[in-house]
């Protein structure tokens, strides 16, 4: 669980100890002339507050039960993200050539549980030529060139390995042998590597896998749909009384569960700033707004960034993408379409991403329409609204992302998660609980934000990752 501590406006102190209560002189500001209620820089839009349906979570865990899925037999490797933790199902092992056809769940779960996650930056060398190879190496996400001697002793690629790709793993059978070739990133690669003594060790303690070293035969796997979840077997088109087939619908037998998160400051006002300077405005109320107002600031940023439940972080692998060229094109948000296809609700990227992508359309003399949302024109894509959001970052290197979502558990989407009915309620799954007053005569209210997002299904949400926004200025 995430405990954040926004700073609550107008504090007040002592000279000798650090302000705790709003002021008097700032609250005569509120108390004397024509004026406006006390504004605050750092509210935005909050799109993604506004568009996120929100279900209510009972008990504070929510649990999203999903169908059995992987797929054994694509060359290439299947992957579970939680967050930013990734680990491999254990099945797909299979498709490492020295364990195809291997079917020993138990040995498998032990290896996969062998694997270490590791991270490269553009340009690192994963392995290089001429060096003992004493590992295995999966691709969760990112590309990396394979680069050999070229035909006149200079470098040349090989071949580009992304998403679900793996080498090196038939070293593993070989512990003298040596890389013939190096492997360096092209973006941001996140890999599991297995290392030879953590295979030695089970190698020695399992015949079956002793076994498995003997012959590298592709093995029957079994029956799966287009999108990789365990088939469901029908007949159709029958006539008499043949024999039906008969099926069962497998689940993950580990559902990820979703615990609400909190967000929390204790707000403090003292009792003569509340009792004496309340006209025309009430500054509890205004000190209050204001709080929640940074709440929900921070509630979207971690329901942006957050490396547990954030949507950034919780993207499926293979919805993941990187633009053709650099900065975002019209090409590169049809190919996010093609990832989010059923029914997407909308985009969502920071501010100077969307005037990046309204560049890169007036280049090509498109000029994208604008959608009519509650009387507000927003820009819009094959009529699906870009909503700004500046909780999505932007990088060192002026690069950022850009999201698009389909959203609700009808349409098996984005959700937001909350909890109404708590004690103390001032919004919803928002309480603002009395604390007491101090001897100094300090009113405190402890503000609370419960809150959590979910992605029911993979293909919900998809990332253009590493867009770059160009030079500014």
């Amino acid at each position: 669980m995430t405990v954040t501590d926004p700073v609550a406006p107008g504090l007040e102190t002592n000279d000798a100890e650090q302000q705790q209560s709003l002021a008097t002189t700032a609250a005569r500001n509120l108390a004397t002339t024509k004026k406006s209620v006390p504004q605050m820089q750092g509210i935005s839009s909050r799109w993604l507050l506004r568009m996120l349906p929100w279900v209510q979570v009972s008990g504070g865990t929510y649990r999203v039960n999903r169908r059995l899925t992987y797929a054994v037999g694509d060359g290439r490797v299947t992957f579970a993200n939680t967050g930013s933790e990734i680990r491999v199902i254990p099945a797909e092992l299979g498709e490492l050539p020295i364990l195809r056809g291997f079917d020993d769940e138990d040995v498998l779960t032990a290896l996969a549980d062998r694997f270490e996650q590791r991270e490269y930056q553009p340009g690192d060398v994963i392995v290089e030529f001429g060096h003992e190879s004493n590992e295995a190496f999966l691709i969760a996400h990112g590309k990396v060139n394979k680069i050999g001697p070229g035909h006149y002793g200079d470098e040349t690629v090989l071949g580009v390995l992304a998403n679900g790709d793996h080498f090196g793993a038939e070293t593993l059978a070989d512990p003298a042998s040596r890389w013939e070739y190096t492997v360096r990133a092209v973006t941001p690669v996140t890999v599991l590597t297995l290392p030879q003594q953590g295979f030695d060790e089970l190698l020695e303690r399992s015949e079956t896998l002793r076994a498995q070293l003997q012959a590298f035969r592709d093995g029957q796997s079994a029956a799966r749909n287009p999108h990789g979840e365990a088939a469901i077997e029908l007949a159709s088109g029958h006539s008499g009384e043949p024999d039906l087939p008969g099926t069962f619908v497998d689940y993950e037998l580990g559902p990820r569960e979703y615990e609400l998160s909190v967000a929390q400051t204790v707000l403090r006002v003292h009792s003569r700033v509340s009792d004496l300077y309340n006209e025309p405005m009430d500054q509890v109320e205004q000190q209050l707004r204001l709080t929640i107002e940074a709440l929900r600031e921070r509630q979207e940023h971690e329901l942006v960034n957050n490396r547990e439940f954030g949507l950034l972080a919780n993207a499926d692998l293979g919805h993941r993408l990187h633009t053709r060229n650099g900065p975002p094109t019209p090409d590169d948000l049809d190919e996010l379409l093609a990832v989010v296809w059923k029914n997407p609700a909308f985009f969502l990227a920071h501010p100077r991403t969307i005037a990046a992508f309204g560049r890169e359309c007036s280049k090509r003399g498109i000029y994208p329409e604008t959608v009519d949302l509650n009387g507000n024109r927003v820009p819009a894509w094959r009529g699906i609204p870009l909503f700004p959001c500046n909780k999505i970052g932007i990088s060192d290197t002026r690069t950022s992302s850009i999201m698009l979502m389909r959203v609700g558990e009808q349409q098996q989407g984005v959700i937001g998660l909350h909890q109404t009915g708590i004690p103390d309620e001032y919004q919803p799954s928002l309480s603002v609980r009395f604390m007491g007053i101090s001897p100094k005569a300090i009113v405190s209210y402890l503000v609370s934000a419960y809150y959590s997002a979910a992605v029911l299904v993979p293909d919900a949400l998809g990332v253009l990752e590493n867009v770059e926004l160009g030079r500014e200025g």
